[in-house]
């Protein structure tokens, strides 16, 4: 799908952010910015600012931000096509017919028929839950304690004993057999037509913005399988949605309940944890630690006591890790799940137990030593080795000596003992590189100096572009020395094309800038920053005429080391050459009045 970008700018000039964004989150002006509790994270001091001048948004705490389309992408979970149309009707802007190919407009079509055919089926479960055909399901929801409020809440209903009874229904609304079929709620065959979901209380799936995307089925009696979930269709994901997340994402706690199963989620929810959800019938999968990711720093998994949750959990933490995660584990003995507990002991509880949460890495080492006997000398020796093993995969000194002391304390082993051990087995040959292997892979960096010496290079390149964002003046002093070209790094490179063209052209306009990364999440966040870092002092101070001076340098030499490395010959490579051997006697110095003066 695709609009003109003047349109999308138009749409966008229409929207002033700060009646957007108010309509959110109380702000208050402080000088030229408004400022407000970020709506992305928990926090108790304003740390979100909201420019008038720029026409963005950025939270110092969290690191989100972007333009008044991409507020209401991540407020609301729209695509940007959603958030375009959003704010086109605000403004009154009428949007011309997206462009779409023949395929994408037969597939777009069909998602929002089979949505249709899903919000039908759930009224009809949730009616038929209300009528004396019902009443076992209905019961059976009563028997678990749920009230009125949560069953109309979670839309939950009863699928009819009668096997095509859905199917007959929908076919009396003028659906045809060709899209019911790709629905997942009935299968059609030469011998029939029976419906996928019968004699089950039934938990409508949603999606974070409310619709209807599948279905969950528990049978009443003994039938199998107890728990029956529609297979994945157009508009169904199971390893992409998460059960209650369209309630759990508007919950202001800093953490996320994960558990396992629905009737644990609307138990919790029901109780006040409005911040619970589940995986749909599947193990936790990095799509879903993901879709986490953008409402939360830290989860809590709330699993099963028994075995099977205890194993979930294992998978389930270095996933979380991976995806950026912190991650805990919740006591639920003496009882097995969330709803469980919550009826036998309460909110309060449930609440402690929150509170008492265990770190992940330290459950793991728990549950790692229920496989020695520690009354036997050999046993407990090799747990020791064991868990001195796991510790090197923390490749951070300090962070590593912490979980020393966590684990020496937990399991009352001699720190030093401990200490001494796992610093034996991180030099056996190998050891080392295997825990910075680890270290690196779960912060998803490089190890290597030159590694280092690139993260040098890329913060000059985006400091240097945030002073020339901040003060466009700046661009007079660093004419002849830079250019758009000297910023190599990919994205730095194509900001720099945007910035340096919008000031040519005397239009320096970050919103509109940012329009151009807009359909990737991880790219406009990072051009979003490069727009809102805090210069804390004026360049007038001596220390930040040095920090400019120093970054000029650096993204000059970097640029001609790059072009070195690319040179494809003799004369070219020489001519680089004398450029880095003269920008070594050059010095930029910027007096009060901002003048360069080349020595």
């Amino acid at each position: 799908m695709y609009y003109p970008e003047e349109i999308v700018e138009e749409v966008r000039t229409r929207n002033d952010i700060v009646d957007i964004i108010s309509g959110y989150v109380k702000l208050q002006k402080k000088g030229s910015n408004y400022f407000g509790l970020c709506p992305f994270h928990n926090e108790k001091s304003p740390s979100f600012s909201v420019s008038p001048q720029k026409q963005m948004y950025y939270c110092f705490g969290c690191g989100a931000g972007g333009n008044a389309i991409t507020f209401v992408m991540e407020y609301e979970n729209y695509s940007f096509p959603e958030a375009l149309k959003m704010l086109a009707d605000r403004a009154g802007v009428r949007l011309p017919e997206a462009e779409y190919s023949q395929e994408e407009k037969v597939r777009a079509d069909r998602r929002q028929e089979l949505l249709m055919i899903n919000k039908a089926a759930a009224n009809y479960f949730y009616y038929q839950l209300h009528q004396p055909q019902g009443r076992y399901g209905y019961e059976y929801f009563k028997k678990r304690e749920l009230t009125e409020e949560t069953i109309r809440r979670f839309g939950l209903g009863y699928a009819n004993k009668t096997s095509n009874d859905l199917y007959q229904y929908l076919r009396s609304k003028g659906y045809p057999d060709e899209i019911l079929k790709d629905s997942g709620l009935v299968t059609i065959e030469e011998r029939g037509t029976y419906d996928k979901f019968w004699n089950r209380v039934m938990f409508p799936i949603m999606d974070v913005n409310s619709r209807v995307v599948g279905f969950g089925g528990r049978v009443m009696g003994d039938g199998e399988p107890k728990y029956l979930n529609s297979p994945e269709t157009l508009v169904f994901d199971k390893s992409r949605n998460l059960y209650g997340l369209n309630y759990a994402r508007t919950s202001r706690e800093k953490y996320m309940l994960v558990c396992e199963g629905y009737m644990d989620v609307i138990a919790l929810q029901q109780a006040g944890f409005l911040n619970a959800v589940a995986s749909l019938g599947t193990a936790l999968t990095a799509q879903h630690a993901v879709l986490l990711k953008r409402y939360t720093g830290l989860v809590i998994l709330t699993y099963d006591s028994d075995n099977a949750g205890v194993k979930a959990a294992l998978r389930a933490i270095p996933i979380l890790k991976e995806a950026g995660l912190s991650a805990k584990v919740l006591n639920m003995r003496p009882h097995k799940d969330p709803d469980e507990f919550i009826r036998n002991l309460g909110a309060d509880a449930f609440r402690e137990r929150i509170s008492e949460a265990q770190n992940s890495f330290l459950f793991e080492i728990e549950v790692m030593k229920r496989d020695y006997q520690l009354e036997d000398p050999e046993q407990k020796t090799r747990f020791y080795h064991a868990a001195a093993q796991k510790l090197l995969e923390f490749g951070e000194e300090l962070e590593r000596d912490n979980y020393i002391q966590a684990v020496a304390r937990e399991h009352m082993i001699p720190y030093e003992n401990l200490r001494r051990l796992v610093n034996r087995l991180g030099n056996v040959p190998g050891a080392a590189l295997r825990a910075e292997s680890a270290h690196q892979e779960r912060r998803g960096q490089r190890g290597t100096r030159g590694g280092e010496k690139d993260d040098g290079n890329r913060r000059a390149q985006r400091l240097l572009l945030t002073w020339l964002i901040e003060r466009p003046e700046l661009f007079g002093r660093i004419e002849g020395i830079i250019t758009e070209e000297d910023f190599v790094e990919p994205l730095y490179h194509q900001t720099a094309q945007l910035v340096f063209e919008g000031y040519r052209q005397g239009n320096l306009n970050p919103a509109e800038i940012l329009n151009h990364f807009i359909n990737d999440e991880e790219q406009y966040r990072e051009v979003a920053a490069l727009f809102h870092a805090r210069l804390e002092e004026s360049l007038n101070n001596d220390g930040q005429r040095k920090a400019f001076s120093d970054m000029v340098y650096r993204v000059k030499n970097n640029s001609l080391d790059h072009a070195r490395q690319q040179a494809t010959n003799l004369n070219e490579l020489q001519r680089i050459i004398r450029e880095q051997a003269a920008l070594k006697k050059l010095s930029i110095t910027i007096d009060q009045e901002m003048d360069p003066k080349r020595q």
